[in-house]
């Protein structure tokens, strides 16, 4: 039976310890483990309080989600470099950040990549921005070899995939050497070895892409639809099919 709350064992913050009762559980046996007497109990709650706090279990599932996707921000903001001296080692630092986690914590990073609502769509665009900044890092100084929204889902493409392959390959049988071989794999398909047009590529499409990557926001140099009109013309100029991200 569950302990009845008490002055002593109610926290200053109940549905963080809930949410943190949660993540213990999923972390340990998975999403089967997280039943809401479950949570309570290692809460030290009734079972009511999830009810009052989360609406039901899905809604305590979408907290633990929010839950990891700040976890997972923290660390990557840790690391956020606004000017890197090496973007291309940046991006291989940022990559790893991901994929480590994603190895560490395969139940929490499987929730966090099917998890609906709102606030974990919130924390998600956060993440993909923070990933577009580094692309247009990237593409600002020359070094992109693909379109900025190409390279982004090459780069979330082969982070998920590669976790995915590591948690579906028998531990006796997992390779470190996948972990490397894949980050080079998509480094060398977004970034070029050195920030120039390479020979094979004639016209001026790295230079337009750099010059689109490097456009200013709002700062009222150009009017919105001057702005637009640049960004068709650097795009068609660049070879891309789609207008990349604002």
């Amino acid at each position: 039976m569950t302990p009845p709350e008490t002055p002593d064992s109610t926290p200053a913050n109940p549905r963080r310890r809930i949410v943190e009762a949660a993540v213990e559980l999923l972390e340990k046996g998975g999403p089967d483990a997280v039943s809401t007497r479950a949570v309570a109990a290692a809460a030290g709650m009734q079972p009511p309080a999830i009810y009052r706090l989360f609406g039901d279990k899905d809604g305590l599932l979408e907290a633990v989600a929010e839950h990891g996707y700040a976890q997972f921000l923290e660390s990557k903001r840790a690391q956020l470099d606004p000017d890197p001296k090496d973007p291309v080692e940046d991006l291989r630092r940022a990559w790893d950040t991901v994929v480590e986690f994603g190895i560490s914590r395969p139940e929490l990073f499987a929730l966090m990549n099917r998890a609906g609502g709102r606030a974990a769509a919130g924390a998600h665009r956060a993440g993909l921005e923070i990933l577009h900044g580094r692309v247009r890092r990237l593409a600002a100084g020359g070094w992109l070899r693909v379109d900025e929204r190409l390279a982004a889902q090459i780069i979330q493409a082969t982070g998920q995939g590669t976790v995915i392959t590591w948690h579906a390959t028998p531990p006796e049988q997992r390779d470190p050497a996948l972990l490397t071989s894949m980050r080079e794999t998509m480094i060398a398909a977004v970034t070029r070895a050195e920030p120039a047009v390479p020979a094979a590529e004639s016209g001026p499409a790295a230079a337009a892409r750099a010059l689109r990557a490097g456009l200013p926001d709002g700062s009222g140099a150009l009017s919105a639809a001057e702005q637009h009109l640049l960004r068709e013309w650097l795009t068609r100029l660049a070879g891309d099919t789609d207008t990349p991200p604002a």
